[in-house]
């Protein structure tokens, strides 16, 4: 495994992080882990070299009100002096602090789930323009000063989701030691995008990767196109490799996170992460990936990275899954689009599919991507339902 320096912390992280936020479940449930499964991968990852290991409050559970089961799992995955031997990074929930004692009170709730004394690095959780403006008037950096000065949290960062000037405001509020953002082949103009990952980097920011391979939609059911593109370059790799080698390449990057499901992601991701070297691509690599970014960005029609973050629908619907089936349905050739329309029918349960909708809008205010969900799901029922 290589390893690179995260900002001006001068620690050294795994250029491949595990992110425990789509960890193999049992029955469909989100809160069930299927914890010997995910066990025997997150410790795979760890004796290949893994060292960064993400989670957040709300992950694997039943809703962003609710403290999930990823970091319980987490601390019990890490049982056994393994701790020591990872740098754990975990995040506030910024959507429930209505005052400045909330941030103490989720930090020491978090620190005792984890069953840690610190951590490693403490993100602020999914910072959007509104978020922002209430953790700002509640006193935020006084509060991660307090925690650093304490030894509570060793770095702190931030995770993002809204536009670019926004992007630049955070980071310049405050000295920052890292932070997280999307960004993949398709997503270089998305949200921060390749301009705010320029910015972040210049003023000495480490650079942690999310949604790496787009929910899995940049490793499977690509189109038709993108596919071509890859098999004729002369290249033998997979979707998978392509898109982890072309962030791998990018050196101002500090760590990519992969949200690993099954232990096969695990030995692939571990294998391309042994290869990959920073500044290696040829330029015709770069062609490649060009045309690949060109051909997609051509299909795709809702950008969702099926994080969940809408889930649960007061009405029942599966969002995540109603716009991977758009998106595979507008991505496939129309020869194989009735297949899709069939799926639709045979695996999406009455109660879960798009027309339930009753535009309650309590998804769009948690949407890390900003979708305009309740005109998507309309849709997504005129193509599936009518």
């Amino acid at each position: 495994m290589k390893f690179r320096t995260i900002g001006r912390t001068g620690v050294e992280v795994s250029q491949l992080g595990f992110g425990c936020m789509r960890l193999p479940v049992i029955g469909g449930a989100a809160n069930h882990i299927d914890v010997p499964l995910a066990t025997r991968m997150l410790h795979q990852a760890i004796d290949n070299g893994v060292n960064y290991i993400d989670t957040a409050y709300p992950y694997h559970g039943t809703g962003f009100a609710n403290p999930g089961e990823s970091e319980p799992f987490v601390a019990q995955a890490l049982q056994g002096g393994l701790r020591n031997k990872v740098k754990l990074a975990t995040k506030l929930p910024s959507w429930l602090i209505t005052c400045r004692a909330d941030m103490d009170k989720y930090l020491n709730v978090q620190l005792k789930r984890l069953a840690s004394d610190h951590i490693d690095f403490y993100l602020i959780h999914s910072i959007n323009k509104g978020f922002w403006k209430n953790l700002i008037s509640h006193d935020v950096f006084d509060f991660l000063e307090a925690a650093l000065k304490d030894g509570r949290i060793g770095h702190a960062g931030f995770s993002f989701h809204d536009d670019l000037p926004t992007f630049k405001t955070v980071v310049d509020a405050y000295s920052w030691s890292f932070c997280q953002i999307q960004y993949n082949y398709v997503d270089t103009n998305y949200q921060a995008g390749a301009e705010g990952l320029a910015y972040a980097a210049d003023r000495g920011l480490g650079i942690v990767i999310m949604e790496p391979l787009r929910g899995g939609s940049l490793s499977r059911n690509l189109p038709t196109a993108v596919s071509q593109i890859f098999e004729q370059s002369g290249f033998k790799r997979t979707p998978s490799e392509w898109a982890l080698r072309w962030l791998f390449d990018d050196p101002r990057i500090s760590t990519v996170l992969s949200g690993m499901s099954a232990v096969e992601h695990v030995e692939e991701n571990l294998h391309i992460a042994a290869q990959a070297e920073a500044q290696s691509l040829s330029e015709a690599e770069k062609e490649v990936m060009l045309e690949a970014q060109a051909a997609f960005k051509a299909r795709c029609k809702v950008s969702c990275t099926s994080c969940g973050y809408c889930m649960p629908c007061p009405s029942g619907v599966d969002i995540p899954k109603n716009f991977q089936m758009y998106n595979s349905f507008h991505m496939l050739d129309e020869s194989f689009q009735n297949t899709v329309r069939m799926q639709y029918g045979f695996q999406m349960a009455p109660g879960a599919r798009a027309s339930n909708c009753v535009r309650c809008g309590r998804c769009e205010t948690h949407c890390p991507q900003q979708i305009s969900i309740m005109n998507e799901l309309q849709n997504v029922a005129v193509v599936f339902e009518k």
